[in-house]
C-alpha cells in the first residue's frame, strides 16, 4: 500500500530499492562463484604453505628463533620479554601453541598481501595529490564501516574458511599502511630530495635511495598498526569458520566456557605483544642503535665479532 508523502517525515514514503539491489548482487555473486575460484585458490595456497611451515617447526625451535629475531630487531630486553610471552603462550594449554601458529599464519598471510597492495598505493598517494584525494574516501570507508559488514559480501563470493578470513582482514587492516606510507613520503625533507636531484639522481633513485629510506620509520609504524588490526580481526573472522585462537574464543563464548575463553584471549594477547615489540624494534633509528648498522648488533653482530676476532 502506497503511503502519502509527508513533508514532516519524507523518508517514510521514499524507497530507493537498495535492499533489492543488494539481493541482486548476492544472486550474481552466488551464481558466478567460479569466477572467484582462481583468487580463492591463490589465497588458499599462500595460507596453507605458511601454516604448514610454521606447524612443521618444533615449538622449542620456533621459540628460540623468534627470541633471536626479537633480540636482533629490538635488543636484549625485548628478547627476554618475547621469550617469556612465548613460554606463557605454550603453557596456557597443550593445543595453544598449534592454534597460535594457525593464527600467526593467517596474520602473516594478510600482512604480506597488505604490504604488496598497500605499499605501492601509499607511494602513489604520497607522490600524487589527486590520487591521495581520490583514495581518501575509500580508506575512510574501510576504516569506519563496522567489521561485521565485511563478512557478508566476502562469504557470498568466497564462502567460509581461512581464505575469507584473510580477505576480510586485508580490507580491515590495509588503510593504516597506505596512509602512513603516504605520510612518510610526504614528510621527507624537500631539501634532501632537491639535493639528490641536483646531483643527477633519477626519480627512481630518489624514491628507492632517498625517500623510502627516510620514510622507513613511518612506514614501519603503519606496518605495526596493520599487524595489530589483523590480530584484532581474529575473533571476528572466526565467525566465518576461520581457525586458530579466535575460533577458540568464539566456541568458548557459545558454551560459556571461561577457561577456554581465557586461554584463547591470553594467547592472542601474548602473540600481539610478540609481534608488536618485534615490529617496533625494526623501526628503531640508527641513533637508537648507537649509530651502528643492524648487522653490527644482536646475535648477528655477536657472531660477526667472533669471526672477526678469529680472523
Amino acid at each position: 500500500m502506497d503511503k502519502s508523502f509527508n513533508w514532516l517525515d519524507p523518508f517514510a514514503s521514499v524507497d530507493l530499492g537498495i535492499g533489492e539491489w543488494a539481493d541482486g548482487i548476492k544472486g550474481w555473486a552466488m551464481a558466478n562463484r567460479s569466477l572467484i575460484q582462481p583468487v580463492k585458490t591463490f589465497f588458499e595456497g599462500v595460507i596453507v604453505r605458511i601454516e604448514s611451515t610454521l606447524q612443521a617447526v618444533p615449538p622449542l625451535v620456533m621459540l628460540i628463533l623468534l627470541t633471536l629475531i626479537a633480540w636482533q630487531a629490538a635488543g636484549r630486553r625485548v628478547a627476554v620479554l618475547v621469550f617469556c610471552c612465548l613460554v606463557v603462550l605454550g603453557l596456557l594449554d597443550p593445543a595453544a601453541w598449534s592454534l597460535a601458529m594457525t593464527t600467526l599464519a593467517i596474520v602473516i598471510s594478510a600482512v604480506i598481501l597488505c604490504v604488496i597492495i598497500g605499499l605501492p598505493l601509499g607511494i602513489l598517494a604520497g607522490k600524487s595529490d589527486r590520487f591521495e584525494q581520490a583514495i581518501r574516501p575509500v580508506l575512510d570507508t574501510m576504516q569506519t564501516i563496522p567489521a561485521f559488514v565485511y563478512l557478508v559480501p566476502v562469504v557470498m563470493m568466497i564462502g567460509i574458511g581461512n581464505v575469507s578470513g584473510v580477505i576480510v582482514t586485508i580490507v580491515f587492516a590495509l588503510p593504516p599502511l597506505v596512509r602512513l606510507t603516504s605520510l612518510g613520503i610526504r614528510t621527507v625533507n624537500a631539501n634532501v630530495v632537491e639535493a639528490a636531484r641536483a646531483f643527477g639522481a633519477t626519480p627512481r633513485q630518489i624514491l628507492f635511495k632517498v625517500e623510502l629510506p627516510l620514510a622507513t620509520p613511518t612506514i614501519l609504524a603503519g606496518l605495526n598498526q596493520t599487524i595489530m588490526l589483523s590480530l584484532s580481526m581474529v575473533v571476528i573472522a572466526s565467525m566465518i569458520s576461520v581457525k586458530g585462537l579466535g575460533n577458540e574464543v568464539l566456541r568458548a563464548m557459545g558454551r560459556l566456557d571461561a577457561g577456554k575463553a581465557i586461554v584463547g584471549g591470553l594467547g592472542i594477547v601474548m602473540l600481539a605483544i610478540v609481534l608488536d615489540r618485534i615490529t617496533q624494534g625494526l623501526g628503531r633509528s640508527g641513533r637508537e642503535r648507537g649509530h651502528r648498522h643492524w648487522w653490527q648488533t644482536g646475535p648477528v653482530g655477536l657472531v660477526a665479532n667472533l669471526f672477526h676476532k678469529q680472523a
